[in-house]
């Protein structure tokens, strides 16, 4: 399928799409994760991973990757349908802060209101993934097993 929209739905009860993301959040504060939900996961799912990028920071890599990391999430299992805030089950992937686990939003002082992706990927393998896998390795191999995705998008700026 490659990577597309699906009919899958992500929401949380943090924010709404387009909605700003509550300091508790970010960076600024207790930096945890947001719950998030789903549904109507595409027929032959076995596994979920979720990711969370930052495309508005301005950093572009030698291999020519771009904008900020902040959740790297996989091995969810196709019973799974949320995530509880400050989530810590499941594959915790490397974030680009060079940890595992959330890492929350917090763009340069005077950067104004950066968008924040959060995913979800419905796979057709439940093949377990090696911890500590950044979220282009993570792409890269799950992709051909890539069924159905969705975002849900958050906003934050520093002053």
């Amino acid at each position: 399928m490659g990577f597309a929209l699906s009919s899958m739905q992500l929401t949380s009860s943090t924010f709404s799409d387009g909605g700003a993301i509550p300091a508790k959040h970010t960076g600024e504060g207790e930096d945890v994760s947001p719950d998030l939900t789903w549904a109507d996961a595409p027929d032959g799912t076995k596994a979920f991973a979720v990711v969370c990028h930052d495309p508005d920071a301005p950093l572009i890599s030698k291999n020519g990757t771009y904008g900020y990391v902040h959740w790297v999430l996989y091995n969810i299992p196709a019973n799974v349908t949320s995530l509880v805030e400050n989530n810590s089950d499941y594959t915790s992937g490397k974030n680009d802060f060079g940890n595992a686990g959330f890492g929350g939003p917090m763009p340069p002082n005077g950067h104004g209101t950066h968008q924040y992706y959060f995913w979800v990927i419905a796979l057709n393998d439940d093949s377990e993934l090696e911890a500590g896998l950044n979220m282009w390795q993570l792409l890269e191999r799950i992709e051909p097993n890539a069924i159905g995705m969705n975002r849900l998008v958050g906003q934050y700026k520093r002053d």
